[in-house]
């Protein structure tokens, strides 16, 4: 259930939405991150649902002391709407056994909010990558029919791969056995994209093959690729690295603990 901060409920109408999957090193979290933090967005509410392992914390995204106080909790939304912009920030893993229920509470709210598009934010296990999956770049993408008759033509001109099918039994061909989408580490985003084509809603997946570790240069190489086909910053600008770090990027590792804690 959507709960808006604002006295009033705010319009998606028309608004893409931006979200990550909980998948192999949380690169679709710090990608959305890195658009928060860059595009100053504003914090409009948060989704209140018992399929998200309970948790709290200070603003991830302070810019002075007074905002680091600000408690946050594990799905919020925010807003950019002079871009038509919308980012769901989800923070902590999904129950395991609320998966199914947590998908349809997504599909339910992106259906009433009138979003004219979702792109959810992926990863998946690079040592498990099929032959075919090795070529090219690390980059793949899922795009629903219903989202496909409108952007087909930007999806060919961006030149990128689409996830291949893989075998149901890596090493054996059975002309009986279909090709089965398969994506490892990669959390709800398979269910997601079978569920979002069965109820034909318009949704794109990114997603980037990965190893659990220091992830950060996955986040930049998956938030670029969205920036190419969204146009969410400008590519002309001078500077090599447009994107802003949070703050909440120095305890990664666990290096230090924040005074406003306690």
């Amino acid at each position: 259930m959507f709960i808006s901060s604002q006295n009033s409920e705010p319009s998606f109408k028309g608004f893409t939405l931006v979200m990550p999957a909980v998948a192999v090193g949380n690169v679709g979290q710090l990608a959305v991150d890195l658009i928060v933090s860059t595009l100053n967005m504003s914090r409009v509410g948060h989704i209140h649902t018992d399929c998200l392992i309970p948790m709290a914390g200070n603003n991830p995204y302070a810019t002075c002391k007074e905002d680091a106080e600000e408690l946050h909790t594990p799905a919020e939304v925010y807003t950019a709407a002079e871009l038509k912009l919308a980012v769901l920030q989800i923070r902590a893993p999904i129950v395991q056994t609320k998966s199914k229920k947590f998908r349809q509470l997504l599909l339910s709210w992106i259906k009433a909010s009138g979003f004219s598009r979702t792109v959810v934010l992926s990863s998946s296990h690079a040592y498990q990558r099929d032959d075919q999956q090795l070529q090219g770049t690390p980059l793949r993408y899922l795009v629903t029919p219903s989202l496909l008759k409108v952007s087909a033509h930007a999806l060919k001109e961006l030149g990128w791969r689409e996830m291949e099918r893989v075998s149901a039994f890596p090493g054996l061909t059975d002309a009986n056995t279909e090709p089965r989408l398969y994506i490892p580490g990669g959390g709800i985003t398979k269910g997601l994209y079978t569920d979002s084509c069965t109820e034909d809603l318009p949704l794109a997946v990114l997603l980037l093959f990965c190893s659990e570790g220091d992830n950060i240069p996955d986040a930049f190489t998956l938030v670029n690729h969205l920036n190419d086909w969204l146009q969410l910053l400008d590519n002309h600008s001078p500077e090599p690295n447009k994107w802003k770090i949070p703050p909440s990027w120095n305890l990664l590792f666990g290096s230090g603990i924040p005074p406003a804690l306690f």
